[in-house]
């Protein structure tokens, strides 16, 4: 299993003891300190679209209108902060954020 986040991030840190208690043992890359793989942003982008970024952070707030109307992976390259957080992979199972529906498939709704 693998996490993608940020270690400051509280919902990254609820998701990681979650599943930990649930006993998994997931390796954390954080997207700030460690960088996001280029390749592993494709993917997620196929599989989340414009729901990978997070439009409600101050990041996205700080972006000019060309920014923001630039590549979605391009910009996530260049500000991996801006990627919504955590993503969560498994085998083939691969989620995004940390909500009710996520935390069922993972934890069965504990955590």
């Amino acid at each position: 299993m693998r996490v993608w986040g940020l270690k400051t991030c509280d919902t990254c840190r609820k998701a990681v003891k979650a599943l930990k208690g649930a006993g998994f043992d997931p390796d954390y890359i954080d997207v700030r300190a460690d960088g996001a793989d280029p390749a592993d942003l494709a993917r997620f982008h196929a599989a989340f679209g414009e729901a990978l970024v997070n439009k409600r952070s101050t990041t996205w707030r700080g972006l000019s209108d060309a920014e923001r109307a630039g590549d979605p992976l391009a910009l996530l390259a260049q500000r991996p902060t801006l990627m919504k957080r955590p993503v969560i992979e498994d085998g083939e199972q691969l989620t995004l954020g940390w909500d009710a529906a996520t935390r069922d498939v993972w934890v069965g709704g504990a955590g």
